[in-house]
């Protein structure tokens, strides 16, 4: 089913907000926000590209852009910057990220066009602290968190891999992280990805068309099918948390593979999909 038929160039940043009872998403490529509400379709619109959120309060998201992590008030639409973000990178801007269970904020940053190899990493922002969890990465994915928020996953889609990793009491790694899927046979790559309330890693794959739900052991349990090639990145929202929510690009589909899928660029949903977990505040220092 479509949930918003206006055409994103890169759909991502999934989030249902708890306590607005809101979906909201981005169109990276757009620069901007997108929901909808009962007057119909929302947009706020930025100077740079902008493509994941966590909610802070009511009225206020954390939100990375390209240069740096602010905070925005959806109501007034003010800024304020927490942090700089590879501001001295301008080559670069911010992809996949999502609050930690802990109430931190993992991001990843890559290249924004050309040769992308290597040229990002992946952070945490917590307590008033940037650091550099994962150097030397491509196309940071798969950003999200076991229920107990004591593993994370998250992905390079270059190398096709979703990799998982212990976390301590504050949400830091421990350890070095093990592959959990491996997509070099299937031809997709990971992008982004939540966990169901059974711990199950729900994963939308560029090239597949679909969000493919794996078992905390990593087999393949089923799939939830779309109209559009590039799926990019599912949430869990709606009445008990049982609609699945999922963007999707347009981006680096030929003209002949968007005649043929004209619905690519929307945002979906599938009601009675499973249950999800409400998505963890991001807490101020």
């Amino acid at each position: 089913m479509i949930h918003d038929s206006r055409i994103c160039a890169l759909g991502e940043g999934a989030l249902w907000h708890p306590l607005r009872k809101q979906f909201f998403w981005f169109d990276i490529l757009g620069q901007c926000l997108m929901s909808q509400d009962r007057e119909g379709p929302m947009v706020w619109r930025f100077p740079e590209m902008v493509s994941a959120a966590a909610w802070v309060s009511e009225d206020v998201l954390l939100i990375a852009g390209e240069r740096d992590l602010f905070l925005f008030d959806l109501i007034s639409e003010e800024i304020e910057v927490l942090c700089a973000l590879e501001a001295e990178k301008p080559g670069n801007r911010s992809n996949d990220g999502r609050a930690d269970r802990q109430g931190g904020f993992w991001i990843g940053t890559m290249a924004k066009g050309g040769d992308m190899t290597g040229k990002g990493a992946i952070y945490r922002y917590y307590r008033g602290e940037l650091r550099v969890l994962y150097p030397q990465v491509s196309i940071p994915n798969s950003i999200c968190f076991t229920p107990d928020g004591k593993h994370a996953y998250f992905s390079d889609s270059f190398t096709r891999h979703v990799m998982k990793v212990a976390l301590d009491s504050q949400g830091w790694p421990v350890g070095a992280p093990a592959v959990f899927i491996d997509l070099k046979a299937d031809g997709f790559s990971p992008d982004g990805a939540v966990v169901d309330a059974d711990g199950n890693f729900c994963c939308a794959e560029w090239g597949g068309g679909r969000v493919a739900v794996y078992t905390t052991d990593g087999a393949l349990q089923k799939t939830f099918e779309f109209p559009a090639p590039h799926t990019t990145c599912p949430a869990f929202g709606g009445p008990g948390l049982s609609t699945l929510y999922c963007t999707s690009a347009t981006q680096g589909l030929s003209p002949e593979v968007l005649a043929a899928n004209p619905l690519s660029g929307s945002t979906f949903n599938v009601t009675g999909a499973g249950r999800g977990l409400p998505e963890p505040r991001f807490v101020l220092p």
